[in-house]
């Protein structure tokens, strides 16, 4: 870095599902008035914090605690003025309203991760949007789309707090039914190809240079463009959120009282009622070549 070269930093801290994620902002003149900007992601777990995901019995050893006006950190550094021992009050006194959502409602054997282009957790959460939707419609579901931005942080190794599931799908999304045309049903999953922010379910995809090579239903068969198909997705891909219009064309529109948070929870509940961990595989449902 040359001498004298300004550097302005600005940091937002967002606390989910017990992992604090920093977003920093850089910037340095790159001649006359104009600047460079750039953002960094940085992943802030208990290793550089000494904080752990909050439970209902370990409130002081996760987040700290107070001796007289002084907030103690989980690791022990101590704060007498600025702004930690105000925010961190904030976190301490919120945490007796918050011990609801502290319930243990299952068990995972492994970390299962949000990221596409296909994931665990988003496998989970579509296959599972699916079943419920066709429950609901009492019509076959072909397909379905979840985005991967709905799906704010991983499913933790171990026990699954009702937090977690909480913290994973936090927007007030409904379960939707689409009916489609084939035509529309390839067009959606042109989309997909081109901008890797969809998942999907009950179809087998393979996707080369961002383009879709081929296309076939969870059977084996090709997708008929005058066939019509039964759609799973959420409210927020209706019209134009993550730039999917999956209503677009729609012969069939229906939207159902069930936020995809409830149906997540009731998953997880099911699964530990029926003796099982929550675990999920991928299938190859989307196949990226080189």
């Amino acid at each position: 870095m040359k001498s004298g070269t300004k550097i302005w930093i600005s940091a937002a801290l967002l606390l989910t599902g017990g992992v604090a994620l920093a977003y920093v902002l850089a910037g340095t003149p790159c001649g006359g008035d104009r600047q460079e900007m750039s953002w960094k992601r940085i992943y802030m777990d208990e290793s550089r914090t000494g904080s752990e995901p909050v439970s209902a019995d370990n409130v002081a050893d996760a987040v700290g605690h107070f001796d007289g006006d002084v907030y103690v950190a989980p690791n022990g550094v101590r704060f007498t003025e600025g702004t930690a021992p105000a925010v961190a009050k904030l976190m301490y006194d919120v945490q007796p309203k918050m011990a609801y959502v502290k319930e243990v409602i299952g068990h995972s054997p492994e970390h299962l991760s949000r990221r596409g282009p296909e994931s665990p957790l988003a496998d989970m959460f579509v296959d599972e949007l699916m079943r419920v939707v066709e429950k609901a419609s009492g019509k076959k579901v072909h397909a379905g789309f979840v985005n991967f931005g709905g799906i704010r942080c991983d499913m933790p190794k171990g026990d699954v707090l009702l937090d977690d599931i909480l913290s994973m799908f936090p927007f007030r999304n409904y379960a939707c039914y689409v009916a489609l045309k084939g035509s529309d049903l390839r067009a959606i999953l042109e989309r997909m190809a081109r901008s890797g922010s969809l998942a999907a379910g009950g179809v087998r995809i393979v996707v080369k240079d961002r383009q879709l090579v081929s296309a076939v239903t969870a059977d084996g068969k090709p997708i008929e463009d005058d066939k019509v198909y039964g759609v799973a997705t959420i409210s927020f891909l209706l019209n134009g959120g993550d730039d999917a219009t999956i209503a677009k064309n729609a012969l069939d529109l229906r939207t159902y009282d069930i936020l995809m948070s409830d149906f997540m929870v009731d998953y997880v509940r099911r699964q530990t009622a029926e003796g099982k961990p929550v675990t999920y595989a991928v299938d190859g449902r989307v196949k990226v070549e080189e």
